[in-house]
């Protein structure tokens, strides 16, 4: 833990991302990113536990949080944050407690029947999630927990993938950073091979640092910086200036200890500050 800490320490201020966060915990074993409100949410929650996991840290009074994120598991509830909170319970080492819900996961996400797009409510990135998204997102909890598809619920996952090909990438309308990502992981994740994609090559910004969501193009934000360093690393290749991504990242720290999306503006959020440090975190090995 104290490795972790220090190493990270060195580029930002990780003891302010730690009050940023604990500030924001309530007595429910939820988190809000908005300190004020008592509004706790499983997407919070659940990024509170991935950072105190990246750093090594246990969460605390972690019995609370394994409580409300099984709590959180009901029929109404997004897809998307059914598996964030499968994912945490994981991580919180309570994986028996996240298989006894799979059901739940089944009646609105089933490959087999098609069910790509139920009940698909919020998204990390664009506003309504996309089915691709929540496919991500679904075979990353699996994995998280342990849960295998079958043969048959693969290939159906595959060509479902498979239909958002867009030339060198994934996408609707044109490839993107974060969907080629998500397209490249869960295909990965599934035992397939895809070919290596050069699209995140074509959206990194050398000296500025960060990367674009499609190539060519200005400014860098955090989020299509955190799913290129991931697909970089998924495909064996890394980042061409670590040095600049990590001036990038120690930018978007705020006042108050979280991180912003963009150099321009925004508040911090949760999901922005693991981003940041998930980043740091990847290009410190390469320095």
């Amino acid at each position: 833990m104290g490795s972790k800490l220090y190493e990270l320490g060195r580029y930002i201020n990780v003891k302010g991302v730690l009050d940023y966060i604990e500030e924001r915990r309530h007595e429910d074993g939820g988190y809000c990113f908005v300190s004020v409100l008592n509004d706790t949410n499983v997407n919070d929650t659940y990024y509170a536990v991935k950072i105190h996991d990246l750093l090594g840290m246990e969460v605390s009074e972690g019995e609370k949080t394994i409580d409300f994120l099984e709590k959180a598991i009901q029929p109404q509830t997004a897809v998307v944050a059914i598996a964030m909170a499968l994912e945490g319970l994981a991580i919180l080492g309570a994986k028996d407690v996240a298989m006894e819900h799979l059901d739940v996961v089944f009646t609105k996400y089933n490959p087999l029947e098609n069910k790509f797009a139920v009940g698909l409510g919020g998204s990390e990135e664009f506003g309504t999630a996309t089915p691709l998204e929540a496919t991500y997102w679904v075979v990353k909890a699996f994995n998280a927990i342990g849960h295998r598809f079958s043969s048959d619920e693969k290939e159906a996952i595959r060509a479902f993938v498979m239909r958002f090909r867009n030339g060198n990438g994934f996408g609707v309308k044109q490839p993107t950073t974060t969907m080629t990502y998500q397209a490249l992981f869960t295909l990965r994740a599934l035992g397939y091979r895809p070919p290596k994609s050069p699209h995140f090559g074509s959206c990194e910004l050398c000296p500025m640092g960060g990367f674009t969501e499609v190539p060519y193009s200005l400014p860098p934000y955090l989020e299509p910086t955190f799913y290129a360093v991931r697909a970089l690393e998924l495909q064996g290749e890394r980042a061409s200036c670590p040095t600049d991504h990590i001036r990038f990242i120690k930018a978007l720290q705020n006042s108050n200890g979280g991180f912003r999306r963009s150099l321009e503006l925004g508040i911090s959020n949760f999901q922005n500050t693991y981003r940041a440090l998930a980043v740091v975190d990847s290009m410190i090995k390469y320095l």
